[in-house]
């Protein structure tokens, strides 16, 4: 069974390698990390576990073939940590569909079902989360098949040096970052004019040192619609 926090969509991805492409989101309960900063936490703390449905693979494709009207796009499985549920089967019905997947994990538990993804993100977590990279476990996720790339979230010079690292140790991996949002509750308004000051700052310094190599994108579903779950 999936420990399912929440299915939406379909909207647009808001960051990475795959912004602004039409997504249905499968968000899974449950995380082996406790960020700081974490903008998800209904999908974490073990606090919210009574809303987190256990569902077969079977059930979960069907709710995203409703939400798509029967016709194939990306899926995007998220959580808390996906990694740590069987989303194996459910990435081959999918795929049997037409279907295409991708997964984001920071990259703490690897499974070898990641070789069947269609894009795999791995955004290991930088000072500012409070956790600590396990950099052996981070490299036993890069498994063969699936396009696999890196995306790091920068709040301060400590975080912009630990994706400097993050790059120098991967260098294969092609990295997005993006500023982070340090406003994360619901019920507060989004500090657009802050999301644009801080992505100006992650510009310049990039500029300014002739690191050259990363992209860099804004968070895009919070500039769109703030803290709104289910987007």
């Amino acid at each position: 069974m999936i420990r399912v926090s929440e299915i939406f969509g379909p909207t647009i991805q808001g960051e990475g390698v795959l912004i602004g492409l039409p997504t249905v989101f499968v968000r899974t309960g449950g995380c082996d990390y406790r960020c700081s900063w974490c903008d998800s936490l209904h999908a974490v703390d073990s606090a919210f576990r009574h809303t987190w449905q256990p569902m077969t693979a079977e059930a979960v494709m069907a709710r995203i073939k409703e939400l798509s009207g029967g016709r194939p796009l990306t899926v995007s499985l998220s959580g808390g940590n996906p990694a740590i549920q069987p989303l194996g089967p459910l990435i081959a019905a999918g795929h049997e569909k037409g279907y295409r997947f991708a997964l984001e994990t920071q990259g703490s538990v690897s499974q070898p079902w990641f070789a069947d993804l269609d894009t795999l993100v791995l955004s290991p977590k930088p000072p500012s989360s409070g956790e600590e990279t396990d950099w052996d476990a981070f490299a036993r996720c890069l498994a063969a098949g699936p396009e696999t790339v890196m995306k790091i979230v920068i709040f301060d010079d400590a975080d912009y040096a630990f994706a400097q690292d993050a790059a120098a140790r991967f260098p294969h991996l092609p990295l997005y970052l993006q500023p982070g949002n340090p406003m994360v509750d619901e019920a507060r308004a989004v500090d657009q004019n802050g999301l644009v000051d801080r992505m100006l700052w992650l510009i310049d310094k990039t500029v300014q040192d002739g690191w050259f190599t990363p992209r860099i994108l804004p968070q895009l579903h919070v500039i769109l619609w703030g803290n709104k779950r289910g987007v």
